[in-house]
């Protein structure tokens, strides 16, 4: 990847205008204004734009003061509301590019900071050291995302701890090199928690981060679930053929219910529940199959926990005023 003439060339490239935050994005609501840097040029590294995605209005301010003052910023909140999502859409509006990390338990600090691999050259083998992602990143105008950053292993948390500082250098010991950040590197990250670990028995697999990792984090924004009108634009935008009056009841049922997940999941009776994403899925399932309720089976009730089908069955009448019939080997189980 490091020697990619398409990549490489992308170190050489800066943010060449300025913009109002207010003008650059009208359909938000901003408390303040301040000009925020574009490319002019698109890169195979920035996001596609997803006209349909509706930015929340606090959220994208946070993310602009971090490509705008080099804000380290932290984007937290529960599964499925969107937030890395979020991130890559104002990167995508800034012709910024864009480069995602998840730090799940099999990413280790060799895939960060790199490793000595064995080559060919000039028909001989040789060992030489290939720069892992974030000393890759580092060197170039990338918006670095981490994601499920409070599931980081510890031993990968301490190499993250350092380049969160301001104007944060990376020092790679077995090269004796300092890697020194370009001035159009940005860095954020997304977290389901805010360093407070498995809280609730909700987030399996995240870690308690210690004070010193939380403190560097400049902004913490908190992304919630849309309002039912907003979710339901989206879900009637990315699924035309509900774009009518005879469908907008039954996709307001949809939402509900989709809440109702949502709370139940907070409240620690489901360990699951309907993002924005899922609720879409059930609706493009329900314009094939023609059946409402086939469609919401195969989108969302499969992937519960074989106890808590019967609560999810209560939710689903309560909204629909409708039984839904749960199969036979489920109800035996």
């Amino acid at each position: 990847m490091q020697n990619s003439p398409e990549l490489t060339s992308l170190g050489e490239a800066k943010p060449d205008a300025l913009f109002s935050a207010k003008s650059a994005f009208p359909e938000c609501q901003f408390p303040c204004d301040f000009e925020v840097p574009r490319f002019s040029s698109r890169h195979d590294l920035v996001p596609e734009i997803d006209p349909n995605y509706r930015l929340d209005s606090d959220t994208t301010i946070a993310l602009l003061s971090g490509f705008r003052f080099n804000r380290r910023v932290l984007l937290q909140g529960m599964h499925g509301t969107g937030k890395s999502t979020h991130i890559e859409q104002v990167a995508a509006r800034l012709n910024w590019p864009c480069l995602r990390i998840n730090l799940d338990g099999q990413i280790t600090r060799m895939d960060l900071l790199g490793k000595d691999i064995i080559t060919i050259k000039d028909g001989k083998q040789i060992t030489e050291f290939q720069l892992g992602l974030i000393p890759w990143a580092m060197q170039r105008p990338i918006a670095l995302v981490l994601d499920e950053y409070d599931a980081g292993r510890p031993d990968v948390m301490f190499v993250i701890q350092r380049m969160l500082e301001r104007e944060g250098k990376l020092t790679l010991l077995d090269q004796n090199r300092v890697i020194e950040p370009h001035p159009a590197f940005r860095i954020f990250a997304t977290s389901n928690t805010v360093g407070l670990g498995n809280w609730n028995s909700i987030y399996h697999g995240t870690q308690l981060l210690n004070h010193g990792q939380m403190d560097r984090w400049d902004v913490v924004a908190a992304l919630n679930y849309l309002e039912p009108k907003a979710e339901e634009q989206i879900i009637k935008a990315k699924v035309p053929s509900l774009n009518n009056s005879e469908n907008s009841l039954v996709v307001e049922q949809m939402i509900a219910l989709a809440n109702l997940t949502r709370n139940g999941f907070a409240a620690g009776d489901l360990s699951t529940l309907m993002s924005t994403r899922t609720v879409i899925t059930w609706a493009e399932n329900w314009a094939i199959f023609g059946d409402l309720a086939l469609a919401f089976r195969l989108a969302f009730l499969n992937k519960c926990e074989s106890e808590e089908k019967k609560l999810i069955a209560e939710y689903y009448q309560r909204c629909f005023n409708t039984e839904l019939v749960l199969p036979k080997s489920n109800l035996d189980q």
